[in-house]
């Protein structure tokens, strides 16, 4: 069983904003958490959980996993992941689907989150576009353009390992940064000479705004989305947690077999075109990957290049995020 209630938080998109309302985030977690009686037992039958349209409801949704499970779930929609990791710090949400880097972030700042299923995505899926007409043929080209992307996470990390591959100094480029709905017309308008995106951004200008690809994500940024929980959910609501894990991980499987069905549902629900979904779930190719020492080495990497970019404030130590213990 499913119901749908509208977000019961705002939406914080810019990061440091929401970095600020972490310690008032923990405070409201700790009210909640002392909840006794028949709420905490009517709350127990339910598993409350953050989605951004066309995610983690659709997947459980479209291939056919949401039905026959103990307990209700009950959906709560955001606009990024920002707000709804805010919610599982609050109490307000058990578990929630989010980019590593956007999880790294909070669990850095002291948030009791812990990852209990990990997905790999192709690292095709985040690149550095530029219009088809543009000059720009490398990134060495980028000296003295102006370059746009999402600070502390995936777009920020990218320009920045990609320079240094290229051997550029981050200082000869301008970079600005930018939401995706203020950078999409800023491109497609000449504004800015290039611009750091993930998919089906890429896929949209590049079918859509006559954009190429100059620098993909491969061998430069991790992919990884991780289902992230409460400490306090997993420790009261475990037999949940883990069979919810169970179906999302067999949407996971489901949806490589039936890009197709999967594209065209997601374009009912988003109003994205079809044609840019198809591309997308193409090029992504999500897979399940297990939580384990290699998992938790690679994503130890990629926070410490972060911190050394610039894009992370301190050092992280990725371990005690990951949760081995569901992997059984």
């Amino acid at each position: 069983m499913s119901d749908f209630s509208p977000p019961r938080s705002p939406v914080v998109t810019d990061r440091r904003a929401f970095l600020r309302l972490v310690p008032g985030a923990l405070a409201l977690g700790a009210g909640l958490a002392a909840r006794s009686g028949p709420a905490q037992a009517a709350a127990s039958a339910q598993l409350n959980i953050g989605n951004q349209k066309g995610g983690l409801r659709s997947l459980i949704e479209a291939s056919g996993n949401g039905g026959g499970l103990p307990f209700d779930l009950r959906w709560s929609e955001f606009q990024s992941a920002a707000p709804i990791l805010e919610s599982i710090n609050a109490g307000a949400l058990d578990v929630g689907y989010t980019g590593d880097f956007s999880v790294l972030t909070v669990f850095g700042n002291g948030a009791p989150i812990r990852a209990i299923a990990a997905v790999r995505n192709a690292a095709a899926g985040q690149a550095i576009v530029v219009r088809d007409s543009s000059s720009i043929r490398s990134v060495a080209d980028l000296r003295g353009k102006t370059v746009a992307g999402t600070r502390g996470g995936w777009g920020e990390f990218l320009i920045k390992a990609a320079l240094k591959e290229a051997g550029v100094d981050p200082g000869e480029v301008h970079i600005r940064f930018m939401a995706p709905p203020e950078a999409l017309p800023a491109f497609s308008g000449g504004r800015i000479d290039a611009w750091a995106i993930w998919d089906p951004f890429i896929s949209q200008v590049v079918l859509r705004a006559g954009a190429r690809v100059l620098r993909d994500g491969q061998g430069l940024t991790p992919s990884i989305m991780l289902l992230v929980a409460s400490q306090a959910a997993i420790a009261s609501k475990r037999a949940q947690l883990a069979a919810f894990r169970d179906r999302v991980r067999r949407g996971i499987d489901w949806i490589n077999g039936n890009i197709p069905t999967y594209a065209a549902y997601n374009s009912r629900l988003t109003g994205m075109p079809e044609e840019v979904l198809l591309r997308a779930f193409n090029v992504n190719r999500a897979s399940n990957t297990r939580i384990d020492d290699a998992l938790i080495a690679e994503l130890q990497q990629a926070a410490d290049q972060a911190t050394a970019f610039g894009v992370f404030e301190r050092k992280i130590d990725v371990a005690p995020l990951l949760d081995v213990s569901f992997q059984s």
